[in-house]
């Protein structure tokens, strides 16, 4: 293999890879007919800043050339946006953008993105969202209630910006709630259509009734980038919920950065942890007081409960303190420390074993000694606090390779291998010697990972025991639990586990596709069952340039709250691969799990946790067991309504009790509380768009491996037109006009369930390899919200016309400003452009067709389109502005902590020019959710079939 990125051959790659694969049909891309209004490039004018598209855009002509000055302020959403001068007075794009709230007055314009999970009327906008309004009395201001105050004294006037008349809210009766919600606005999404900006919204604030919780404290309820419910009000019957049609869902993330220091979250230290006697919840901002504070009433069961004595005591100064600065009563998220009844044996220690595939395959590729090279270099990166941490050492290919390593202490201390070839049942040396002491054994660890790589560089061995090694692994660390970290790149082919090449191209895209995305071997899953109960944690990191069958492997993660991480035909050969994985790898490496976790979601009397959707094993009904506890994963729980509730507001608790990596037993305690309603419009307008397309995802991805993928399909199709349906029967009057109405708050669901049809986890294609397939399928059901929905629907900017402000940091924030998303449709594109497509895995930078020399001079150093290289690939840093802007724009866009979530992924950079190799410019056509492709219906198609299913 080549460093050059050149295409080379290999099983399941995406082009950029591999030679060309075969073209489907992608009729009506486009992107021919963008061409027909655009003038023909030439150079022009250089002076301080270049431009980089047609001399024929003179003002008058095509756009609004600026002679410099600023730029004027963008309006607010739902009045026409006045052509603005990018950057050096290279044209703004041809069209104007469609107005994406319509008639509505919205109050983001111009302001920088507001911080995730605020309510609107936190944050100086200008005027608020209607979909965020609230009508009625304002309470008493403090806390969440003061919150609430806020938003009903906004005072929205009769006209909305732009002129435009705004929608009257639909009134509810008084009787109807207990106090102000949400109010519904309907929109109609042919009339005005779905902006992609829409999408980073926060949910419909949640609006409890004055003095809810004990404190006044604005954290006393949980954020969004931890807990996050499908409906911010709950209908009270189970029969109002089943007529909405709206799923009752919470989408849990325990944790929102890959270290505590990134997310500090209160803890308390002291060990007094006060628990209702009867359902078992957690003390927290919504409880009641009762008897002079003697006692406290749950509010989840009602039963009263002794405070205890401690609680008002702090043992370290011996004095009194006062209970109202308690973190427990101020914030919706805590973690105690937890006492020694809690744990069933002394904290584990955390325990890497490393299974590496010594086969042919893994050591030709390089994937051993880029493997070796990260685990010695992340050596320091390994939380080892109390000196506890553990690392052993197997290598695999048709039989075990067992690694003693001594400690530093040992004079002659060499590390030995022994070599098991009985699979059945392999002889297992003394775990003691194998399972060794970071802290004590560093230089005997340093030197073999120096010498690994040379000990098998002349096998030839094809063979991969890699179901007999897990087996091995798993005795060898079950007396202690931990994390068994598979490094391979070939299937597993001798021994238990055995698989064999099972894919059939003839299946790929029809009904029987579905049998190739389950497991082949019962092994798989039986054996991540074993290994749950024994508290070991199985990771598995695939690399295969040939079928590995991911389908099967995938599930020992999937049982064992790990994760799967897939590199088609990777090559240490290209820069590119090595720096991918090197870097996903030492993040990896030192984040902060957490151990032997359990999992249990608690909730006010009526309400029961029915479902649950995540990589876990559910141990009894209610409670999700995991080895170990990543960082970087979320979790649906479905909820029913058994009872009627009778309660103002209902809560839920989500408890994690873990261990953490530096052998502290706590439990992260956190709690949402819900307004409850009887009324179908505040249902609706509470709904938050993100939940419930994670919830459905979810749903989806357990659909097409249950039933196959037509059966995934089929679930979203209805799932959308059942609730366009309900809709317009139970709100909208049973009339839709010539439009099609929806509230403001869900308006992108229709943009998001066509996207995750006509994703590659999903979509109904006979061009992806299985492989692939169950890969995006792992992510699908793993992934934080804000990374699933630019998944579902990925991010795309237009460069070559950015705002003079994108690219730079940002004089408040220091943060680098991104240039305006844009809807996935190559209607967007101008032949001379240069955008970046971004689906939080894989980057494209996508040079159009008639692409200035000036401008491919300043971004990537070449005078001629033809002299560029394309498919994977790094951008060169060359001196001048535009350049740097256009990399701090590809780096920001990748940079997942900017997005408030924990991630290791580093996307690849795939360079596509429009005119060059067809397979990679068709894989990056696949991301354009809203154009037509292979058997996929445009948006605008998408929403002419739905609306002809409503108005039936």
């Amino acid at each position: 293999h080549s460093m050059s990125g050149a295409p080379t051959e290999g099983y399941g790659q995406y082009p950029g890879d591999q030679q060309q694969l075969q073209q489907p049909p992608y009729p009506d891309q486009g992107y021919d007919n963008a061409a027909q209004a655009a003038p023909h490039p030439s150079e022009h004018g250089k002076k301080k800043k270049r431009q980089y598209a047609a001399s024929a855009f003179d003002v008058g002509v095509g756009g609004n050339v600026a002679a410099g000055g600023p730029a004027p302020g963008a309006a607010p959403y739902g009045a026409p946006q006045a052509a603005v001068p990018a950057y050096g007075g290279y044209p703004a794009q041809p069209e104007p953008q469609p107005a994406p709230y319509g008639a509505q007055p919205a109050p983001y314009g111009a302001q920088p993105a507001q911080p995730y999970g605020q309510p609107a009327a936190v944050g100086g906008y200008q005027a608020p969202d209607p979909y965020y309004t609230s009508a009625g009395a304002a309470p008493a201001p403090g806390g969440v209630a003061g919150l609430t105050a806020g938003f009903q004294g906004m005072n929205l006037g009769a006209g909305a910006p732009g002129g435009i008349p705004q929608q009257q809210p639909q009134q509810l009766p008084p009787q109807a709630r207990a106090g102000p919600l949400n109010q519904l606005y309907p929109t109609d999404l042919l009339n005005q259509p779905f902006n992609v900006s829409e999408l980073d919204l926060p949910p419909p604030p949640i609006i409890l009734p004055p003095n809810a919780s004990v404190t006044p404290s604005p954290d006393a309820n949980c954020l969004p980038k931890y807990v996050r419910s499908t409906l911010n009000a709950v209908p009270t019957t189970h029969s109002l919920l089943k007529k909405s049609k709206l799923p009752f869902s919470l989408v849990i993330q325990p944790y929102a950065a890959l270290h505590d220091l990134d997310d500090p979250v209160p803890v308390v230290q002291d060990q007094v942890i006060s628990r209702c006697r009867r359902c078992r919840s957690y003390i927290n901002p919504f409880v009641t007081f009762l008897d002079h504070g003697h006692r406290w009433r749950c509010n989840m069961c009602n039963l009263t409960n002794d405070v205890p004595q401690a609680f008002d005591w702090d043992a370290a100064s011996q004095k009194s303190v006062d209970r109202w600065q308690r973190h427990e009563l101020n914030h919706a998220v805590v973690e105690f420390v937890a006492p020694q009844e809690y744990m069933v044996r002394p904290p584990q220690p955390l325990v890497y074993l490393f299974l590496f595939d010594v086969s042919y395959a893994s050591v030709s590729s390089g994937l051993l000694a880029t493997a070796a090279r990260t685990i010695l270099a992340s050596l320091d990166r390994i939380p080892n606090a109390d000196r506890r941490t553990r690392l052993g050492f197997m290598a695999v290919d048709s039989s075990l390779h067992y690694f003693s390593v001594p400690k530093d202490t040992d004079e002659n201390g060499e590390t030995s291998m022994l070599v098991v070839s009985d699979l059945d049942e392999p002889f297992l040396p003394v775990p003691g010697e194998l399972l060794v002491p970071l802290t004590e054994s560093r230089r005997s660890i340093e030197n073999f990972l120096t010498k690994l790589p040379k000990m098998f560089e002349h096998n030839q061995d094809n063979g991969s025991c890699m179901g007999s090694a897990l087996r091995a692994g798993d005795k060898l660390i079950s007396p202690l639990g931990g994390k068994l970290v598979v490094l391979s790149a070939s299937l597993p082919n001798v021994g238990h586990g055995k698989l064999t090449m099972r894919e059939d191209k003839k299946l790929l895209g029809t009904s029987k596709e579905g049998s190739l995305l389950q497991t082949a071997a019962t092994f798989y899953k039986s054996f991540a069952v074993e290994c749950s109960k024994n508290q070991v944690s199985i990771d598995m990191f695939l690399f295969s340039s040939q079928y590995q069958d991911v389908a099967s492997l995938s599930n020992l993660p999937r049982y064992t709250g790990g994760q799967t991480w897939f590199y088609p035909s990777w090559n240490a050969g290209r820069a590119e691969d090595a720096i991918k994985f090197a870097s996903e790898f030492s993040d990896y490496l030192s984040s902060e799990i957490g151990l032997e976790a359990v999992l249990r979601v608690r909730a006010t009397t009526g309400l029961r946790m029915s479902t649950f959707y995540g990589n876990f094993f559910t141990r009894s009904s209610d409670l999700c067991a995991f080895p170990a506890f990543p960082r970087d994963q979320c979790y649906v729980v479905e909820v029913a309504i058994d009872e009627n509730l009778t309660k103002d507001v209902v809560c839920m608790q989500t408890a994690v009790l873990h261990t953490t990596c530096n052998g502290e037993r706590r439990i992260r305690v956190m709690t949402l509380a819900l307004p409850t309603t009887t009324n179908l419009a505040d249902v609706y307008a509470s709904a938050d768009q993100a939940a419930i397309t994670t919830y459905y995802t979810h749903k989806a991805v357990e659909r097409a491996l249950s039933s196959g993928l037509d059966s995934a399909r089929d679930l979203l199709q209805k799932t959308i037109t059942e609730l366009l349906q309900t809709f317009k029967k139970e709100l909208a009057g049973g009339s839709m006009g010539g439009g099609l109405q929806f509230p403001s708050n869900l308006r992108g669901l229709p943009a998001l369930f066509l996207g995750l049809i006509k994703h590659v986890g999903l979509r109904k294609s006979a061009q992806i390899p299985t492989d692939l397939r169950s890969a995006a399928l792992c992510l699908l059901s793993t992934l934080p919200v804000p990374l699933l929905m630019q998944y579902i629907y990925p991010r795309l900017y237009s460069l070559h016309d950015m705002p003079d402000n994108a690219g730079i940091p940002d004089p408040e924030t220091s943060q680098i400003v991104l240039p305006p998303p844009l809807n996935l449709s190559s209607e967007k594109f101008v032949p001379y452009g240069l955008y970046l497509i971004d689906d939080g895995q894989t980057q494209f930078l996508w040079v159009g067709r008639e692409a200035v020399p000036q401008l491919l001079v300043d971004v990537f150093d070449v005078a001629d389109r033809t002299q560029l290289q394309i498919g994977k690939a790094t951008l060169k840093e060359l001196d001048n502005d535009f350049n740097e802007r256009v990399r701090a724009v590809i780096q920001k866009s990748r940079d997942h902590k900017a997005k408030g979530v924990g991630s290791i992924t580093v996307p690849h950079l795939y360079i596509v020019r429009e005119d060059g190799e067809p397979s990679l410019k068709l894989w990056a056509q696949t991301l354009l959710v809203e154009d037509r492709a292979d058997q996929g219906l445009s948006y605008v198609q998408w929403m002419g079939s739905l609306r002809e299913k409503v108005v039936q």
